[in-house]
């Protein structure tokens, strides 16, 4: 008889930090993740992961990597 293990993933979405970040969408922002800070345009906002765009170059960000958010100054030319 085999044995089959199933397995679950479970991803807590917290609904005020995502309602912030969609309030964001399309500007400039700082992201402090636990690695290193993402200076750029918030480009997309999913329940797992945000996309900042830097100079044409998207990068994508699980949200449980991120430590905090803010507005920037930021401008792409």
């Amino acid at each position: 008889m085999k044995n089959h293990t199933s397995v679950q993933l479970v991803n807590h979405i917290d609904s005020y930090f995502y309602q912030m970040l969609s309030e964001c969408l399309n500007k400039n922002i700082v992201v402090q993740t636990t690695n290193n800070p993402v200076q750029g345009k918030l480009t997309q906002v999913m329940p797992d992961y945000i996309v900042v765009t830097v100079q044409r170059t998207p990068f994508y960000i699980r949200m449980e990597k991120i430590v905090w958010i803010t507005k920037s100054s930021y401008r792409e030319e």
